[in-house]
């Protein structure tokens, strides 16, 4: 699904007021208190902010890993905020890639197995699937190394393998949570490279991360503190 960058852009994802408290003993800890924004599809989003100022916990919010105590989450015209575990499940599968720091792959099957994962879950066909994953494979310019095993490749090749994995639902979500944290910064700028070339085919990509360099790859940051929106500005490129 491709969006249309800028004016008559659709909303894809809508935050209002969105807390999350724990209870720790006799205290509550407000780990968000009364998020607000919106995303359009097809846009590159940052996420970013101290530790403690929410942002692992609005990206499990955003990733529907876990639900708000109150306000308004919703995605795709669907109001998640308000779903069961079995609708968060789906929505998971569905409408969410996930591209997460620590690539979590499994070690004993190759990359087009790693990739068709996610279609076994939701049922696709094994010749669709199959077809599937190489062409996402091919699209983060892993196709010759499609029977690599995760120790096989690189730090680098098993990130492409994970953002395959990511796309291969054509989700309306690729939520990468510091993508680049355990490559080194030649490796980085590569995996960087990838999320820009998706971005320009109309996925529309959140990047959870702490580091500026990588954040200002994106083309606004939203930069949290205490919990709420602190600044919310464009990335001029």
């Amino acid at each position: 699904m491709s969006g249309t960058n800028g004016s008559g852009a659709e909303v894809l994802m809508h935050i209002e007021d969105l807390w999350k408290t724990y209870v720790m003993g006799s205290e509550e800890v407000h780990a968000l208190s009364g998020a607000s924004f919106k995303i359009m599809r097809g846009s590159y989003v940052a996420i970013m902010g101290p530790s403690g100022s929410g942002k692992s916990t609005l990206m499990n919010l955003i990733g529907c890993l876990d639900t708000p105590t109150k306000g308004v989450y919703s995605l795709n015209n669907r109001l998640v905020s308000e779903m069961d575990d079995d609708e968060l499940a789906y929505i998971r599968n569905k409408e969410i890639g996930f591209v997460f720091q620590t690539f979590n792959l499994l070690a004993r099957a190759t990359a087009l197995q790693n990739v068709e994962l996610p279609l076994i879950y939701n049922g696709t066909p094994a010749n669709e699937r199959k077809e599937r994953a190489i062409k996402v494979l091919q699209n983060v310019e892993l196709g010759e190394r499609i029977y690599h095993r995760p120790n096989e490749l690189s730090g680098g090749q098993r990130q492409r393998v994970a953002i395959a994995r990511a796309l291969v639902n054509n989700p309306s979500l690729i939520l990468a949570d510091e993508p680049t944290g355990n490559l080194d910064s030649k490796t980085s700028v590569e995996i960087m490279k990838i999320f820009d070339e998706l971005y320009k085919r109309g996925n529309t990509i959140i990047l959870v991360t702490h580091e500026e360099d990588i954040a200002r790859n994106a083309h606004r940051i939203i930069r949290l503190l205490d919990g709420k929106v602190n600044s919310d500005e464009p990335v001029h490129h």
